[in-house]
């Protein structure tokens, strides 16, 4: 923590964002070997299945929770000149670190499932992923049209280093567009950006 009172500060959607990459790959690996094995469906109703379940898990996933964002964006108190804003790669690498054991289980529950249905489970994980990632551009969409990037205190954040709209949160904090590592929507900012 800072001096003076003050809080480290995450970005809200680097958080959302941090587990979209790692989703989406591990989903289309277990996708493209899963769908080596026939399944006790077949190929082409798993991969049917999987295009399914990806879609509906990719809209469920960017639209679950936006009230409680837009709730949390609309009372943001303005970060003070004590807190600490978090580095974008430290809130990536804490997410994933936080959810390493979790994502290797979801692999592994992809690929098993291929014996059933293949393709399937690794098309849902990959939904996943797209859906965190759509999240957080309509976050980096409000964060552009308000000016203003939203940020969450750290201890607020579960343990594992994520839910940034989780029940220990209270109200976010906002700086300027310019303040960070991070470009609106979590995405890295361009060094001509911050010049």
């Amino acid at each position: 923590m800072a001096r003076g009172g003050g809080q480290g500060l995450a970005r809200v959607a680097v958080v959302v964002r941090a587990g979209a990459a790692p989703l989406w790959w591990l989903g289309v690996f277990a996708a493209g070997i899963g769908v080596l094995a026939p399944g006790l469906t077949g190929r082409r109703i798993g991969v049917l299945a999987g295009a399914a379940l990806f879609i509906v898990t990719t809209a469920v996933v960017a639209y679950v929770g936006r009230r409680r964002y837009t709730d949390l964006s609309r009372s943001a108190a303005r970060a003070g000149k004590h807190d600490v804003l978090q580095d974008r790669a430290v809130a990536v690498r804490n997410w994933r670190r936080g959810h390493r054991w979790w994502l290797l289980l979801a692999f592994l529950a992809a690929l098993g499932s291929a014996f059933a249905v293949p393709a399937a489970g690794g098309m849902l994980l990959a939904g996943c992923g797209t859906g965190l990632r759509l999240k957080a551009a309509w976050l980096g969409r409000w964060e552009r049209a308000e000016k203003a990037l939203l940020w969450v205190r750290v201890d607020w954040l579960d343990g594992r280093g994520g839910r940034p709209a989780g029940k220990a949160v209270k109200a976010y904090r906002s700086t300027g567009i310019a303040a960070g590592d991070a470009a609106p929507g979590g995405t890295r900012r361009r060094t001509a950006a911050l010049v």
